[in-house]
């Protein structure tokens, strides 16, 4: 038996093909959604990148093992405390860990820990491969030579495991640009319409239509030439779209070049693949381009597509976090879940029988741009929002129909109180009973997010954002951040 899972970086579900997309970004994507399980509501728990990375490493939502954030002390794997053995819990029941257990040679090709201090990434992993010497960010033909190699060397082994990190979707976008633009003659997708751009100019926040670029149009320098310096016309915001879907292409046919390179060697029909993301991106849902700052529909909402020798292509309906995909995939390989540790749950005997299971609902949750939580069930997504990210347009409790409207164009919180109360129930109930199986005794870590200065992403940019709100005619939303944040405002 042979495992590969491909991870692209900030991959969103409804870019994709297989799931309806009007561009052609993913035929290879779409081909393997063909032969394999096409999951359609997966969701990752803990977003960004490195919450949602160490809740699949580690089995756990954010909330359990500490790791909420992309700075401070929520950014860090909490500790076991007394219980800790000589090999903690924690390594020893890794997602990689397991496989390695069970005598299998692992192996990520992936700058990602560095990156991010996440030396918890690679529990369990036997070959552990920056190849690129990154930081985040290498190009699809940046890594692919170092995979191509690898699978040379033990494609045809059996009883592997091997994950692949591509960031091409991930801004900046940064493809080629002898690679052109596929969709230079596809129009934006039909939702974002001139309206809705308008809407979205008179918002604040980072990565806002103002300043898709970070808190002001240069915030890393000039942008990068497939990012354009803001969404002043529907032609930059097709520009903004155009970027992310090449990268997606771009990604595709990297995805194309490992399939055919296991078919070369024979083992392609033997292999078991997984393709997912880590989280979504925002293109002008609540307000944010080109980036992942919520806990909402657009970077929860993550694709999965997992072809396992044996199992029948479908399409899978059910309510599931990307820690059950980890478990479900143990599960098939006949090694041994640890039951009681993991928050993931397998679905393998629902896969086996051809039904379709579930869970009630999820709860998602965001620490490194806000502090947010969501609950996402039936139709609905519900929101509390303790930091805003100092987008002022944000209400403290937001809800959505995401099945009529998956682009969060409408909060019916006024509307809906009866819901809004479910959620804030679900919420609350989920909250107490992971703090009681969390690691350690810190508490929940969006309080101390909270209790740092807010989420990484945001901390001391604030005087400087209230000066450029002023100067581009929005110093009502300057006022009301002043009023929300008078201890940030007035810091250097």
């Amino acid at each position: 038996m042979r495992f590969l899972y491909i991870d692209i970086d900030t991959l969103r579900a409804d870019h994709l093909g297989c799931h309806g997309y009007h561009r052609a970004t993913s035929p290879n994507i779409d081909a393997l959604a063909a032969e394999g399980v096409r999951f359609d509501n997966v969701y990752a728990s803990d977003v960004p990148c490195l919450p949602s990375r160490t809740a699949l490493a580690t089995g756990m939502f954010g909330i359990r093992n500490g790791v909420v954030n992309h700075g401070g002390v929520a950014a860090d794997l909490r500790a076991e405390g007394a219980r800790r053995e000589f090999i903690g819990a924690v390594a020893s029941n890794a997602w990689a860990a397991k496989f390695f257990w069970a005598g299998w040679h692992t192996a990520s090709i992936s700058s990602f820990p560095f990156r991010h201090s996440a030396t918890w990434w690679n529990h369990g992993v036997m070959e552990a491969m920056n190849l690129m010497r990154g930081i985040g960010g290498e190009r699809a033909d940046q890594v692919l030579p170092g995979a191509l190699d690898w699978l040379d060397r033990r494609g045809e082994a059996d009883n592997w495991f091997l994950h692949l990190h591509l960031w091409d979707p991930h801004t900046p976008y940064n493809t080629p640009d002898e690679y052109g633009n596929p969709f230079e003659g596809d129009p934006v997708p039909a939702w974002h319409t001139e309206e809705i751009r308008q809407r979205n100019w008179g918002w604040a926040g980072p990565h806002s239509a103002q300043e898709p670029w970070g808190f002001r149009p240069d915030e890393w320098g000039a942008p990068p030439a497939r990012q354009p310096w803001n969404a002043d016309s529907m032609d930059s915001v097709k520009s903004i779209f155009d970027g992310y879907d090449v990268g997606i292409r771009y990604a595709d046919d990297a995805v194309g070049t490992v399939m055919n390179k296991l078919d070369e060697l024979g083992v392609l029909d033997e292999t078991a693949i997984l393709l997912s993301s880590d989280h979504g991106e925002a293109f002008g849902e609540l307000g944010v381009y080109a980036d992942h700052q919520a806990a909402d529909e657009a970077t929860c909402h993550i694709p999965a597509i997992l072809r396992w020798p044996g199992i029948d292509a479908r399409t899978y309906s059910g309510l599931h976090y990307q820690l059950d995909l980890a478990a479900t995939v143990v599960d098939l390989a006949d090694i041994t879940l640890p039951v009681g540790w993991w928050n993931g749950e397998s679905v393998k005997d629902a896969l086996l029988a051809g039904d379709d299971a579930g869970r009630d609902h999820l709860v998602l949750s965001q620490g490194a741009w806000s502090c947010q939580r969501g609950v996402r069930w039936g139709d609905h997504l519900y929101l509390r929002t303790f930091h805003d990210g100092y987008h002022p347009h944000w209400g403290d409790e937001m809800l959505f129909d995401v099945a009529a409207d998956p682009h969060e164009v409408h909060d019916l919180a006024d509307d809906r109180p009866d819901l809004v109360g479910d959620g804030a129930a679900r919420l609350t109930t989920w909250t107490e009973e992971q703090l009681e199986i969390a690691l350690g005794d810190l508490g929940d870590p969006m309080e101390i997010v909270l209790a740092e200065g807010g989420p990484y992403h945001v901390r001391r940019h604030l005087p400087a954002y209230l000066e450029r709100l002023r100067d581009t005619g929005r110093s009502g939303w300057a006022d009301v951040l002043v009023d929300r944040f008078p201890a940030d405002a007035a810091s250097s």
